[in-house]
């Protein structure tokens, strides 16, 4: 097989179906990891006795472990303890651990980027702590963190290819099949998976950049 054959339908079809479940596990892993996150952040933020340094303690624990590490726990080990989750799930739950935690220290450096002094401004009006953390704090930190958590989606859609060491059938799942029937495919593959990598990494990079123009305004 030459270089242009191995871009064949079929095999651009199987890329894509992998492509989608690619973005699918993302997308989920987004949405759940920045609810989480921003709630973890806030709290170590607000430094409530015990509970602050409880999540503070378990967000250092899990921003010092490897992903892989956490993607063979969420499929390996949490069967044992009665917990059985599907491929796509097992995915999905440790790119939402290790992203959570990633975003809570983030979102908590962004807040305290924030001069304290808009804090007690906002409390000597008569404002509540949420109201001022809400109307005046959050909108002048999320200027400074949205670049680092930007930054941190790319670096999630890259890291769902570490799911294939449990056989999600994401993107590059779907090229090892590919090249595995047919070894001269290696490198036509690995330029499909640079290219599709690089097209969503940076149009989210793009959107981030218009996006923060806009709030700078």
């Amino acid at each position: 097989m030459d270089f242009l054959s191995a871009f064949s339908w079929i095999n651009i079809r199987f890329l894509l179906d992998g492509l989608l479940v690619t973005l699918q596990v993302a997308v989920v892993s987004i949405i759940l990891s920045f609810i989480i996150g921003g709630i973890l952040g806030v709290i170590r933020f607000m430094k409530v006795p015990y509970l602050s340094l409880i999540v503070g303690a378990v967000v250092d624990i899990i921003r010092n472990l490897p992903l892989l590490l956490i993607i063979f726990f969420t499929y390996f080990a949490l069967p044992q303890i009665g917990i059985q989750l599907s491929i796509f799930w097992s995915a999905v739950a440790a790119m939402t651990i290790f992203e959570s935690a990633m975003l809570a220290e983030i979102i908590r450096a962004g807040l305290l980027a924030v001069p304290q002094g808009q804090m007690e401004a906002g409390r000597s009006t008569g404002m509540t702590y949420f109201s001022t953390l809400y109307y005046i704090v959050f909108p002048q930190s999320i200027k400074l963190m949205l670049p680092p958590i930007v930054s941190q989606f790319i670096s999630l859609i890259r890291d769902t290819s570490l799911a294939v060491i449990i056989s999600l059938p994401e993107l590059t799942h779907h090229a090892k099949i590919i090249y595995a029937q047919d070894p001269s495919a290696v490198l036509p593959m690995f330029v499909a998976m640079t290219f599709l990598y690089f097209i969503i990494c940076y149009s989210l990079s793009v959107f981030a950049k218009r996006l923060e123009r806009k709030w700078a305004v």
